[in-house]
């Protein structure tokens, strides 16, 4: 199979709002904005997308209709997360998870969006000898 794109699509009962909340607190911007759909783009990385969808819309299959978001956890790799970390808890975001390292090799916290799906924000850093043994050659970060 020949991935030409992914991107996650968060299904929501306030697509502005969500789409708004991404705009705002991480630097997306909306290529295409509808009652109920938003395909929003990292501003400085074109690579980088996700989109909000209104999830009773038709388009979604009649059994999962209506269902929103949750058990997912968004990942986004970022050089400073100390930096990101201070301005979203100035900002009121929801800290659920404290600025730490992991032994496995990142130093991160989680944050949630307004329809409680989790952001993970993330720098990769060097695992501890333990978990540096369980990368596949080539892959060790930091």
């Amino acid at each position: 199979m020949k991935v030409t794109s992914y991107n996650p699509v968060i299904m929501t009962a306030d697509v502005a709002g969500t789409a708004a909340f991404y705009q705002q607190h991480f630097g997306f911007t909306a290529l295409f904005t509808s009652d109920w759909y938003v395909h929003l783009q990292l501003a400085d990385d074109p690579t980088v997308n996700i989109a909000v969808l209104d999830g009773s819309h038709e388009t979604i299959p009649a059994p999962a209709r209506g269902q929103r978001a949750q058990g997912l956890l968004l990942n986004f790799e970022v050089e400073d997360p100390d930096a990101i970390h201070d301005r979203l808890r100035t900002a009121g975001l929801p800290i659920v998870q404290p600025l730490r390292d992991e032994a496995f090799g990142q130093r991160h916290f989680i944050t949630a969006d307004p329809n409680g799906v989790l952001i993970d924000i993330i720098k990769p850093i060097p695992p501890s000898a333990e978990f540096a043994a369980q990368y596949r050659a080539g892959a060790l970060p930091g």
